[in-house]
């Protein structure tokens, strides 16, 4: 029997199967990082005496990783098999930051996975104030949905891409995940914590990422709070390729791949942020999550 993993806690597993939902258990061999089974994962179970047990996660179409919390070394795969990635970013209160975006942006296509940036209380401020700061990532080709949840500006079009498979909404706090789940489909957030607590698992409820299932047929990923949002095992040459508006222009510096963007002679992408063609604030992000990458790789390796 086949079934898609809601919610994972060490070895204990809520599977939903033909049969229902089901707890499952997560054999020793499996809990290595990388086989390790998450919310998203999809998993081949058999019985065995009175339990059901995990004997296949199968291989994963997509993961969205973050580093682990107050260490300097490892990550945690948050969920798998992602369709696309909600990036939640406040209009106001808190301000919207370039380089939290930016990041956030980053940790999303660090991961070959379609981003959607969802600009939250619109209500707060005027709709030309909030465009004028997230048209630049329209220019770019980011998707970009405006949302209140006090107008319902943009809620049935968010609901419509997560009734379409399996998302995920990620951000910092403030931002207003929680309230935009609720105005998806009432009472969504606190099903995700009733779930949690379900079978003894309540005090994993802000630390465990749940897969929740929508009415409409689709599923989202409630993942806990992004305390510490850095880049990890991402190859600092490889980030230039994470900024979309980058890439026209990668190949054609003096030296080639190896150009870091920074102070080599006949760079394509400085010669392009001269000519207006790339954004100085995305440029700038680009310098801090560069040097930030290269930081995590010496640690790694020390």
């Amino acid at each position: 029997m086949t079934g898609l993993v809601l919610r994972a806690a060490g070895p204990r597993l809520r599977v939903r199967t033909a049969l229902g939902d089901v707890d499952a258990l997560l054999p020793g061999r499996f809990r290595w990082e990388g086989e390790r089974a998450v919310a998203g994962d999809r998993v081949r179970l058999e019985r065995r005496g009175d339990a059901w047990v995990v004997v296949e996660v199968e291989p994963r179409r997509s993961t969205l990783r973050r580093r682990l919390a107050g260490l300097r070394r490892g990550s945690r795969v948050l969920v798998a098999n992602v369709d696309f990635v909600g990036v939640v970013c406040a209009a106001a209160r808190p301000d919207p930051s370039p380089t939290l975006v930016d990041r956030l942006l980053v940790l999303v296509e660090s991961s070959e996975l379609p981003p959607l940036l969802v600009v939250n209380k619109i209500d707060l401020v005027d709709p030309p104030a909030a465009r004028s700061f997230f048209g630049l990532y329209e220019r770019i080709g980011y998707e970009v949905l405006y949302t209140s949840v006090v107008t319902g500006e943009g809620i049935a079009a968010l609901r419509q891409r997560m009734c379409a498979g399996i998302s995920t909404l990620i951000g910092p706090s403030g931002a207003g995940k929680s309230s935009l789940l609720n105005a998806v489909e009432p009472g969504l957030q606190r099903r995700v914590g009733e779930v949690s607590a379900k079978g003894g698992w309540g005090r994993h409820t802000t630390t465990a990422a749940e897969l929740v299932p929508l009415s409409c047929g689709g599923y989202v990923a409630d993942t806990p709070g992004l305390r510490e949002i850095h880049l990890w095992e991402i190859d600092p040459a490889a980030l230039d390729a994470c900024f979309p508006e980058f890439r026209p222009y990668l190949g054609a510096c003096r030296f080639g791949r190896s150009c870091t963007h920074r102070h080599e002679p006949d760079c394509a992408v400085r010669a392009a942020l001269a000519r207006g063609e790339i954004a100085p604030s995305r440029y700038e992000s680009y310098r801090i999550l560069r040097a930030e990458a290269e930081r995590a790789m010496q640690e790694r390796y020390r």
